[in-house]
């Protein structure tokens, strides 16, 4: 198992605010991981905000977005050797900077 819980900070609002984009940079960043994805969930919070899911039969990819505050909160949980964590970070925080 291998599990990375991650922050960023000052991301563009749009880019946070942004429910497609951000359903995007969940499944783009489950391929780079090499993760099977099961399912999408995306949610926009009013008056601002995102929060992801992404179920992978390997566990689970999480966003949380902050836009007032320019933050997002992620995790990427997978099992299996063939997965990679750290390319699925790599990947998100391409999407979001």
């Amino acid at each position: 198992m291998k599990h990375l819980l991650f922050e960023f900070e000052g991301c563009a609002f749009d880019k946070l605010d942004d429910e497609g984009l951000i359903e995007g940079t969940l499944i783009g960043s489950a391929h780079a991981a090499c993760a099977t994805l099961l399912h999408v969930h995306v949610h926009k919070f009013e008056p601002q905000g995102v929060t992801g899911f992404a179920l992978l039969a390997e566990s689970h990819i999480s966003i949380h977005t902050w836009p007032e505050e320019g933050r997002a909160v992620c995790d990427v949980f997978t099992c299996g050797d063939h997965t990679s964590p750290e390319a699925a970070m790599n990947y998100i925080k391409q999407d979001l900077h």
